[in-house]
């Protein structure tokens, strides 16, 4: 070991970043916390900023001992990381202001235990009533901490309580039922849990309603501090949102002259023709399938990466959790957790079924139609994007690269593995277009959805700085990126939540079309092996992985087994259902 003194750190980091996050701990696989929720009581609070101190201190004290490219990275990310919950600790952004913090944390933290078969059920079942019985002590620890919040924050919550009562009434009983067994104890925490979100829903339309703010922005600095310790930026905000008002204006034209191409008076008019390009009810489940095994044999007849044995299925939304979902953040491709070796990952699909009346499967069939699933929940979530992307990460030297990316309660684990992973995945898009995979209405689709990634970047900078109410955001999605008013509104209030998240579709894509670029004259040089090795520098900025890749060094070469935060991740053939 090159480095032992950093290797002792960084398990002394990692082990207070899963003792103090416990509902992360468990998306990533580590399950010594799964009975536990996050403790945000002052004393809680206090112990885990010790903790970060204590850390910071010790890691300017280490001795000097040469250091490998993933081992500088993880140095130089655990830092920020350090410095990001720091700031995040007195933010209104964090536990302080933010009530979404304990909805989220509270309900994810069950249904973290309920989605995969991880550990045997009775285990699984013991830690979720913990979890449900923790509830009403987390909530109220919520009513303290949070004196004001901006309005659409506590609508945020609100919707979530909702979703939360429904899960905890009839979904918890769906799930019982379906795994055959009678869990009394699980009942009643399940009950009291009910109890704490209505009450909590009532605080938040009675108390805190009356003192909601239209504060959204995090404000320069600590945009600042978030693209420098988190994305290891050298561009300053202004310079992002200079380049995003750019790409907009070039976006538009583009996606203007697409239109016109296809004989249409306009990008909506044409982009309205892909909603009757749907499969059949019978047919909807298969054609996820159908069309991932379609995009895998095409990135493979181009040898356009090494395609890892990794298995996934598409399967539909589990029944328990159907009520409750489109009021909570229940995305359809959770990330696997690195650290468990569950057989196949299963892709939540929205359900269509017989039994449903016949406009409401129109409905759905329309909105999940030939190009969403081509699209989104093949290239870009499913297949050669997000599911190719882990893989690799989950393999990789670094050790923060391994797990940075990881959905959790209601974003990913670490702001920096935002740039590669959804950078890469908007890239895997680009290239499926790039090698002929798309027809001309489905790559009419995918400027637009470009143009939303450049409004993303720009919206996120300029509300956080103060230049754009939410009001203002909401108008250039729906104005400029041209979408629903309601799915307007939803994503400018995700950006409000989250500063300097927004962003990293546009950064990370370009970026990585800027290193390609950059690398094309090289000897030897080839798609397989430029993608092969920027995806195996894990879930880490794509700019610190841009140096490594200019510089020729290794910091992608993985350990032939992952570190003792868990084992390694087993591979399986990659079939969808």
């Amino acid at each position: 070991m090159p480095a032992p003194a950093l290797a002792a750190w960084l398990d002394g980091f990692l082990s207070a970043y899963y003792r103090y996050h416990p509902v992360n701990a468990t998306f990533i696989g580590v399950h010594g916390y799964d009975d536990r929720l996050p403790d945000y009581s002052p004393a809680g609070v206090d112990e885990a900023a010790s903790a970060a101190d204590a850390l910071l201190g010790a890691l300017r004290t280490l001795p000097e001992e040469p250091l490998g490219a993933a081992e500088e990275i993880d140095r130089r990310l655990a830092e920020g990381v350090l410095a990001i919950e720091r700031w995040e600790r007195e933010s209104a952004h964090g536990h302080r202001g933010n009530p979404c913090v304990y909805t989220g944390e509270a309900l994810f933290g069950v249904i973290g235990l309920m989605l995969r078969p991880f550990r045997p059920l009775g285990e699984r079942l013991e830690c979720a009533t913990a979890r449900l019985s923790a509830i009403p002590a987390f909530l109220e620890q919520g009513r303290r901490n949070v004196r004001e919040a901006p309005s659409a924050w506590i609508d945020r919550a609100l919707r979530e309580c909702a979703g939360a009562r429904l899960l905890l009434a009839g979904g918890i009983d769906l799930w019982i039922r379906d795994a055959g067994i009678a869990a009394p104890a699980l009942r009643h925490a399940a009950a009291r849990a009910a109890e704490a979100f209505a009450a909590f829903q009532h605080h938040l339309e009675t108390a805190l309603r009356a003192r909601a703010t239209e504060q959204y922005a995090c404000g320069s600095d600590a945009l600042a501090l978030l693209l420098r310790s988190g994305h290891c930026l050298d561009q300053s905000a202004d310079e992002i949102a200079a380049y995003a008002e750019q790409q907009i204006a070039a976006r538009e034209r583009a996606l203007a002259a697409g239109a016109a191409a296809l004989g249409a008076p306009s990008p909506q008019a044409a982009l309205a023709r892909l909603l009757d390009r749907h499969p059949s009810g019978a047919a909807y489940y298969d054609r996820f399938g159908e069309m991932w095994a379609a995009a895998r044999n095409a990135a493979l007849a181009r040898d356009l990466v090494t395609w890892p044995d990794y298995p996934i299925r598409y399967v539909p939304q589990p029944t328990w959790v159907r009520a409750a979902a489109p009021y909570l953040y229940f995305i359809p491709y959770r990330s696997p957790a690195p650290f468990d070796a569950v057989p196949i990952v299963e892709y939540h699909v929205p359900p269509v079924e017989p039994a449903m009346p016949e406009a409401e499967q129109l409905r759905r069939l329309r909105a999940a139609n030939d190009s969403v699933i081509k699209l989104n929940h093949v290239i870009h979530h499913g297949g050669l994007g997000h599911h190719v992307q882990n893989w690799y990460a989950y393999r990789t030297a670094s050790r923060i690269g391994r797990i940075a990316a990881v959905d959790c309660a209601s974003r990913i684990a670490m702001l920096c593995g935002g740039t590669m992973a959804e950078g890469w995945a908007c890239y895997a898009t680009d290239l499926m277009d790039e090698h002929g995979f798309l027809d001309p209405l489905e790559q009419l689709a995918h400027r637009h959805a470009r143009l939303r990634q450049a409004v993303r970047a720009l919206v996120d900078v300029r509300l956080h700085q103060g230049a754009l109410s939410l009001d203002q955001a909401i108008a250039w999605y729906r104005d400029r990126a041209g979408l629903s008013p309601d799915a307007a509104r939803a994503e400018a209030v995700k950006n409000s939540l989250f500063p300097g998240t927004a962003l990293v579709y546009l950064v990370g894509t370009d970026m990585i079309h800027a290193l390609r670029r950059a690398l094309l004259p090289r000897p030897g040089f080839t798609l397989r092996s430029f993608h092969d090795r920027l995806l195996s520098h894990g879930s880490v900025p794509v700019a610190l992985a841009r140096a490594c890749m200019l510089r020729g060094d290794g910091a992608g070469d993985a350990p032939p087994a992952a570190g003792p935060e868990g084992p390694a991740v087993s591979s399986a053939r990659l079939r969808p259902s």
